[in-house]
């Protein structure tokens, strides 16, 4: 009874003893992340940090190409300083300058004059120079760390700037008409539905504006009004699986990017050899004669 009472003892002290190494203050300090690892971070570390970036821009330190790309929207060409393409930079300035230039000049020419090519070339001015701020923004993400394959980042990127491009990066390139479909088909009903939401709210504005004495069609105000709120909903509907689907897609690209080093063989194996089993109260105490018992012991490898 002695000796029963002296292990179980022994076990508690033992059992103390470890408890009181997982929570020491070391196991709260470590870091398993590499050392030489300059773009390790934790999840405490900001989503975003402009000494990170700015250190990155001017060459002392290497930077993750998430916070390249968010600093490079609004610091226009640091992605092409950071990737050393220097002789970039004068056409980036260059055309968004003149697009940007150009689209306001002839948007106040049109201000002016209210002619209707002086409004559609400033458009094509403006749009012109979104194209090659978009362009800008591309390149410094084909250019960022080339040699590395596959870079998740690079992979959800591609998918924000132009849906489909992160599948094609990861070599699914099967999956873009699916996602160019799904898009597709919400474009359509949701350009259909707002074209039916403005008839039905023009309809209904007549039916109970001021000239509603002269109002002579078959639909009623109330009729147009209920159209005009359905129309509404879909159309807002249309708006959601729009997002919905471009969100998907840019989910696709990231969690199959990250999944392209995961093994995955045809090595199925399963193994049944026979084994003595003891009682777990067996390692705390003296065994007790009889208390073991013979059986099978199963390993699956997959």
């Amino acid at each position: 009874m002695l000796r029963h009472i002296a292990a179980a003892l022994a076990l508690i002290s033992a059992a103390a003893q470890v408890a009181s190494a997982q929570f020491k203050e070391e196991a709260f300090t470590q870091s398993y992340a590499d050392p030489n690892d300059t773009t390790a971070r934790d999840t405490t570390d900001k989503l975003f940090s402009f000494k990170e970036f700015f250190g990155g821009v001017s060459h002392k330190r290497d930077v993750r190409i998430g916070t390249l790309f968010a600093g490079s929207m609004l610091f226009i060409g640091s992605e092409q300083i950071y990737n050393r393409d220097y002789w970039k930079l004068p056409v980036v300035y260059g055309g968004i300058g003149a697009g940007v230039g150009l689209g306001t000049y002839y948007r106040l020419r049109y201000n002016k004059t209210g002619e209707l090519k002086d409004r559609q070339m400033s458009t094509w001015m403006f749009a012109g120079a979104g194209l090659v701020y978009w362009g800008t923004l591309m390149d410094g993400m084909i250019r960022y760390k080339r040699d590395v394959y596959p870079n998740p980042g690079k992979a959800t990127i591609y998918s924000i700037l132009l849906p489909g491009l992160g599948q094609v990066y990861n070599g699914e390139a099967w999956k873009v008409p699916l996602y160019w479909g799904f898009m597709a088909g919400a474009t359509h009903f949701l350009l259909l539905n707002n074209t039916n939401y403005k008839r039905y709210k023009r309809i209904h504005n007549e039916a109970t504006g001021e000239d509603a004495a002269s109002y002579n069609t078959p639909i009623s105000g109330e009729t147009a009004k209920y159209y005009r709120d359905v129309f509404r909903r879909y159309r807002d509907y249309s708006i959601v699986a729009l997002m919905g689907f471009y969100l998907l897609q840019v989910i696709d690209a990231n969690v199959f990017a990250y999944m392209q080093d995961f093994e995955v063989n045809d090595d199925l194996s399963i193994q049944i050899r026979p084994t003595v089993i003891t009682p777990d109260v067996q390692y705390a105490a003296v065994p007790a004669p009889g208390t073991s018992a013979f059986g099978l012991s199963i390993g699956l490898k997959f």
